[in-house]
């Protein structure tokens, strides 16, 4: 079989994806590790971060991170009945949202200095002025984004993974070469880097893999019937801006306004801590959404709540104790990958404190994507939109507040808090209208997870605390000897404790780890 025509089943899938999330935010830190090197915590580094709020937030008002999410069950259905109409119907789409994203980017670019404004109020004119100039560079990526998306949502029809497990590799591969090629005129190498690394990774790879796969008959189309369908259910996400989305440019913009370095520092700990989030949840609810798309399109509802159940059962298995053992070992962790050149020790010390917080709710980041995937797979995009613009609405107070209150402790705090609030609305939604089956024994569930992963957290912080090595004289022999200690302790510990009292839970994946699987269903 052609490679540019190799289907995944569901399993291999979930591996592809969550092998492409995880080199991808490898990749990320080293481009962040590449940046806090050359730049630190400063506010060059922060003009660079607040230069994606603009930009995200015009891609998350197309709704252009659900538009795969949109359009797969519609092109299903099309395709179904008619291949040819299928095609017409992917045509207008493409057509209207490719005339709509480039208008929208060619405006943002000549009112950059307005929306500079906005995007981080608490910069001075000079600062503004460069952050515009950021601003018009980065702004077209969104062009390649948004037109990706429509192609990788064929890719994702047929079953294909491993054409888009390559865009952010690609991606982030693009900056980092440009932020060091170009590191003597500051972030701008960093910026032409992302507007490259969209036009191949993001644009040209899917095309070509569309179109020497199974084929793409695209031809300029303004008009099918399927243009409403598709709007009624695109427009709740365009209109309703969801927590999950908006969270990183309250971040940024909160940021800004609580001092020089923060948002530097909030973005170094946000990516640490979305790591778990994107290789577990991130790679279970893409590889998931297809499946569960179609026992929805056959009204397979028995079998759907339990794939669904399953996903959630699976992520808050991993997700929970992974995250409490990375809040014991958050400051070597950043030791490790940050502190080196500008970064000094006490970015280490604010900024790991900040990720302890993000970590708490980790779990609720890989909740709400596959309870949200599962709303999108019945054709509900509403509920989540309007969940998620309520949550926004009552979030931005929080934020005010604890930032004025307590400065960049205040705004990851804000976030955290709101990610709570947002994953417990829309379970509750669920729950209430298609009943309590999916979540059956998960809060018994995470409760033990919860508790044992603390229990082992006890000898892991001990061995944090216990390095021969001193962190001032050698901080990366500290670094990797307290993670490496702390993560034997917590393991052996949680194992154990878990072969006990969570068997059930861990048998998934002990039927597939060998001899210790072996022992542990023993």
């Amino acid at each position: 079989m052609s490679f540019w025509k190799h289907r995944q089943q569901m399993g291999i899938a979930a591996l592809i994806m969550g092998g492409s999330i995880f080199l991808s935010r490898f990749m990320g830190l080293i481009r962040d590790k590449t940046i806090s090197f050359l730049f630190g915590a400063t506010r060059e580094s922060d003009l660079y971060f607040a230069a994606f709020v603009i930009p995200d937030f015009i891609n998350y008002l197309l709704a252009g991170a659900y538009f795969s999410i949109t359009l797969i069950p519609l092109l299903a259905d099309y395709f179904e009945k008619n291949e040819q109409d299928g095609w017409r119907f992917f045509s207008a789409v493409f057509t209207w949202v490719g005339i709509a994203i480039s208008s929208i980017t060619a405006l943002a670019m000549i009112l950059a200095p307005e929306l500079a404004r906005l995007a981080a109020p608490g910069l001075d004119s000079e600062s503004l002025v460069r952050l515009a100039f950021f601003l018009r560079i980065i702004l077209p990526a969104q062009v390649c984004f948004l037109l990706g998306s429509c192609l990788t949502a064929l890719l994702y029809l047929r079953k294909q993974f491993f054409v888009p497990a390559l865009t952010p590799l690609i991606y982030n591969l693009f900056i980092i070469a440009g932020g060091v090629l170009f590191r003597d005129r500051g972030m701008e190498g960093f910026c032409w880097g992302v507007l490259a690394g969209a036009l191949t990774g993001n644009l040209i790879l899917p095309y070509l893999a569309v179109r020497r796969g199974d084929g793409l008959q695209l031809q300029p189309v303004l008009f099918h019937s399927g243009l409403k369908r598709f709007l009624y259910m695109a427009l709740p996400l365009m209109i309703g801006q969801s927590i999950v989305v908006l969270d990183e440019q309250l971040v940024r913009i909160f940021g800004s306004l609580a001092g020089e370095g923060v948002v530097s520092r909030l973005n170094y700990a946000r990516r640490i801590m979305l790591v778990p989030v994107g290789v577990v949840a991130q790679a279970a609810g893409v590889a998931s959404y297809p499946f569960l798309a179609e026992l929805s399109a056959k009204k397979a509802f028995s079998k759907l709540h339990e794939t669904l159940h399953s996903a959630l059962r699976n992520v808050l298995t991993l997700l929970i104790p992974l995250s409490v053992w990375m809040m014991t070992v958050s400051e070597p962790t950043i030791t490790l990958i940050f502190q080196q050149g500008r970064f000094g020790a006490e970015d280490t010390g604010q900024t790991s404190f900040l990720l302890r917080i993000m970590l708490i709710t980790v779990f609720c980041w890989g909740f709400q994507q596959i309870v949200g995937r599962a709303f999108y797979a019945r054709q509900d995009t509403l509920t989540p939109a309007v969940i998620g613009t309520i949550t926004t609405v009552l979030s931005v107070p929080l934020y005010i507040c604890l930032t004025t209150r307590c400065g960049a402790v205040g705004v990851a705090a804000a976030s955290s808090i709101s990610i709570a609030l947002y994953t417990l609305a829309l379970t509750l939604w669920w729950r209430q209208r298609a009943g309590a089956e999916s979540f059956k024994g998960l809060p018994a569930d995470a409760f033990k997870l919860a508790a044992l992963s603390i229990l082992a957290a006890v000898p892991a912080f001990a061995a944090v605390h216990t390095a021969p090595f001193s962190p001032p004289h050698h901080p990366y022999l500290w670094s990797l000897w307290t993670i490496a200690a702390s993560g034997i302790c917590f393991g052996t510990v949680f194992l154990f404790l878990s072969k006990i009292f969570l068997k059930d839970l861990m048998r998934p994946f002990a039927v597939k780890a060998g001899p210790l699987g072996r022992w542990f269903t023993s």
